[in-house]
């Protein structure tokens, strides 16, 4: 099955390059609400589901134990950009834990903020493991094996104690198995699971619903998304889709990015969870895609899906400022009934 095309970048009126992709709408009785491509196909969401990820977190105790607030569970669910907070608070994470960050098995990485990767640099600093994008799940993770009295050591790995409850956590959400025939490994050491949007998105839906869930997993399931719509700076960061499009709705609008292209959201007053994918991966595209489906979803409000539409719609500036095109969702991605 061919993706049809979701997204077209635009050089003046010329269409420059275009993106296929797939998405699925669901809600969490597992009923398709809108679909675009194959959304059968198994696809990695990667970073994209860092808020099931951190269910042990909060179902273990540990969050509690250590009197962490929304802050430390929005960075638990964090693809951030390693600025200055960013980094501290991944470092006071791990000291509650009687931790640092040597514990961390999640690598280093410049940050993706520019400015802080120029003060580092600045400074005569290499960056650490708390700049890596992903240090605040990782903390998280090293938070539960403390808490539960589970040796950290190893934490990425799929025989791990704790990647066994976090496999657990994925199963019973998404309803997909997650074994070693669909595994691979993350930028960030940890085990990824190739799953069907349409899965992912009835995860999401089931997250935002606490539908079909334990009552401890539908709490802490509500705990998380609560912590990141409260505090979306610290999912991702200054000038972040992420953050922006959480920013735009209070409290409305959950949504988290994966590599390659993936796309996994929520929308609690409606009980729909979303899922999808560029097919090549572009960032910028499904940034686009997201932005659309979520203005399409929120129509009735006027203001904010005006303002959903101009993210959706982001211009191309030249290096001196000048606009000279423009990304945007195509008609099929658009058009009403769909």
């Amino acid at each position: 099955m061919t993706n049809p095309v979701l997204v077209e970048v635009l050089r003046g009126d010329h269409v420059e390059s275009a993106h296929r992709g797939s998405l699925a709408v669901f809600d969490a009785d597992g009923q398709s609400v809108w679909e675009f491509g194959d959304t059968a196909r198994p696809v990695f969401p990667r970073s994209a589901v860092k808020a099931i990820q951190a269910l042990p977190l909060v179902e273990s105790g540990a969050a509690d134990a250590y009197g962490f607030g929304d802050r430390e569970l929005a960075l638990a669910c964090a693809s951030h950009g390693g600025e200055i907070a960013h980094a501290e608070l991944a470092r006071s994470m791990l000291a509650r834990a009687g931790l640092d960050e040597a514990a961390l098995e999640c690598g280093s990485h410049w940050p993706s903020n520019h400015d802080a990767t120029i003060a580092l640099a600045r400074a005569g600093k290499s960056p650490n493991s708390l700049h890596n994008n992903c240090s605040g799940k990782h903390s998280g993770f090293i938070c539960t094996c403390a808490n539960s009295g589970i040796d950290h050591r190893g934490y990425v790995d799929a025989g791990h104690k704790l990647q066994q409850m976090v496999r657990e956590a994925m199963e019973d959400l998404t309803g997909a198995t997650h074994g070693s025939d669909n595994r691979a490994t993350d930028g960030c050491s940890i085990p990824t699971y190739a799953v069907p949007l349409r899965n992912l998105a009835v995860g999401f839906a089931r997250m935002a619903t606490g539908q079909g869930l334990s009552s401890t997993r539908a709490k802490a399931a509500k705990r998380l998304f609560a912590a990141c719509m409260a505090e979306p700076f610290y999912v991702a960061g200054t000038g972040k889709a992420d953050t922006a499009l959480m920013e735009a709705a209070p409290g409305r609008i959950f949504v988290k990015t994966g590599a390659e292209g993936v796309y996994c959201a929520a929308v609690p007053e409606l009980g729909l969870g979303i899922a999808l994918k560029c097919d090549d991966g572009t960032g910028r595209a499904a940034e686009v895609m997201i932005a659309t489906v979520l203005s399409r979803l929120l129509r009735s409000d006027e203001a904010l899906a005006a303002t959903l539409d101009r993210q959706a719609n982001p211009p191309i500036k030249s290096r001196i400022g000048v606009e000279v095109g423009s990304v945007r969702p195509t008609a099929a991605l658009l058009e009403p009934g769909r």
